[in-house]
């Protein structure tokens, strides 16, 4: 028999909130399809490892489910499903809804594809002492260190002096070889390792290893860099001069792996922000909706999303306003009575580093989906900053639909932060508020995070889109 609970007892149950653990609280029908949904996940991060890639699998996507492209200027109805691939490397898919869009406006959520890694630089290739090197420029904020001493895979695109451009993905099956950055032998890193974290490797030491063979033929000086370009020859066509119009980057090596001996958790390369990215585009794509949704995969947040395909690039804004030029509908309108979700991950409370956290205030690991009503850095700085109204209005929607999820903020008040997107659709004077998984290890090679974040992450979009 169950003890009876005190009056006061009772009351504070009442009143009192405290998070729930998904996998506590979700029925068996419930965890399988976490798990199933999981699988979906670990294929598209495998297959998409650049912003290119998670694009070109979010096109055949919507394309498999009948979506059909999107050109400024075509005519729109009720019930269409379109996409919009702006320069191959960040796309909007999305459903033309039975509301009227003037009064219930658009429902976005908007998530970024691009993921820190080693960019190659434009005249990389070199020779010294016996090995072939490519020179690199590192992308988004990392630990320099934790890029070393791991298996790499290079992926990206080539233009040819001819203009036909060419694609590369080596290391990623097992039959090819892989890439490395070296690091220095512990017995010769005393020097080395009493340097702070952030000098431990130089970003000009990130030269990624490619080749050690000498070319037959003694007459040559550069014997091995000619082994290198003969065979970039042979396979793609390619010359010296064309790494000028490439884009080519190292990525991590190693495929998405379930951890654990449950199998509750998933180690991946792109975990921020690809685990909102792929809801987002799922939601979109298998779900209908009486209102009219959009999910924007945009490229470049990892550097303050600039240029032609990031979140500033008007192009997303002129998107919206030829959907309701096409629909007939005033943009200024649409766009008051818009609402969206900047779905970009936060960072789980992780009980080895506690110090940099305030536990109360923190996301924790398989407690759902996570909302930050703000972001920014110490003082809120650069913030979006969601007012109470939005986000009791998203709070009753979660509630409504039985979503698990919690709220957070990126760490102590002064201990560092992050921001996302959302300030540049609020900016739209769009209702913005941030949500997102929870991830350890964020910006490593290898981060983690939870499958019922991941599918909480989900059912969190659905009841935005219902």
């Amino acid at each position: 028999m169950a003890e009876k609970k005190s009056n006061g007892q009772a009351r504070y149950d009442e009143l009192a909130y405290e998070k729930k653990n998904y996998f506590e609280v979700a029925s068996e029908e419930e965890r399988t399809a976490m798990f199933a949904y999981a699988e979906g996940y670990k294929a598209f991060l495998d297959a998409g490892k650049t912003e290119r890639e998670a694009c070109a699998f979010a096109v055949k996507m919507a394309k498999e489910n009948g979506f059909t492209e999107y050109k400024f200027g075509d005519k729109l109805a009720a019930g269409d499903k379109k996409y919009f691939v702006n320069r191959g490397k960040s796309v909007v898919v999305f459903r033309v809804g039975t509301e009227d869009i003037e009064k219930d406006g658009m429902r976005i959520i908007a998530s970024h594809i691009d993921a820190p890694r080693v960019d190659v630089k434009q005249n990389p290739l070199y020779e010294e002492d016996g090995m072939c090197f490519l020179k690199t420029h590192y992308y988004g904020g990392i630990k320099k260190y934790q890029w070393t001493a791991i298996p790499l895979a290079l992926h990206g695109v080539v233009v040819l002096k001819d203009g036909s451009k060419v694609e590369i993905r080596v290391g990623e099956d097992p039959a090819d070889p892989v890439f490395y950055i070296d690091d220095l032998l512990p017995h010769l890193g005393g020097e080395q390792m009493a340097r702070t974290g952030g000098k431990i490797i130089e970003g000009e030491q990130l030269n990624v290893v490619v080749g050690g063979m000498p070319y037959a033929d003694k007459e040559v000086s550069k014997k091995i860099k000619l082994t290198v370009l003969n065979y970039l020859n042979k396979e793609y066509g390619m010359c010296e001069e064309d790494f000028l119009s490439a884009e080519l980057c190292a990525v991590p090596a190693f495929p998405a792996r379930d951890i654990g001996f449950d199998r509750a958790l998933i180690g991946a390369y792109g975990h921020d922000d690809r685990v909102c990215a792929y809801p987002a585009l799922t939601a979109v794509v298998n779900e209908n909706s009486r209102h009219t949704v959009l999910a924007m995969l945009v490229d470049k947040e990892e550097i303050g999303s600039e240029g032609n395909t990031g979140m500033q690039s008007k192009i997303y804004e002129d998107l919206m306003e030829d959907i309701c030029a096409a629909l007939g509908a005033n943009f200024r309108k649409v766009r008051y009575a818009s609402k969206c979700l900047s779905s970009d991950v936060t960072a789980a409370y992780d009980p080895n580093f506690s110090s940099v956290y305030e536990k109360m205030n923190s996301a924790l690991l398989s407690c759902g989906t996570c909302m930050s009503k703000f972001t920014g850095a110490r003082g809120k700085s650069g913030s979006n900053d969601a007012n109470a109204e939005f986000v009791g209005e998203i709070r009753a929607m979660f509630d409504k639909e039985g979503v698990v999820w919690q709220t957070a903020e990126l760490g102590k008040v002064d201990a560092g932060g992050g921001g996302t997107v959302a300030k540049f659709l609020a900016k739209l004077n769009i209702d913005t508020v941030d949500i997102g998984v929870p991830v350890i290890s964020m910006h490593a090679p290898w981060e983690l995070i939870s499958k019922a974040d991941l599918y909480s992450n989900y059912k969190a979009f659905l009841a935005f889109m219902k």
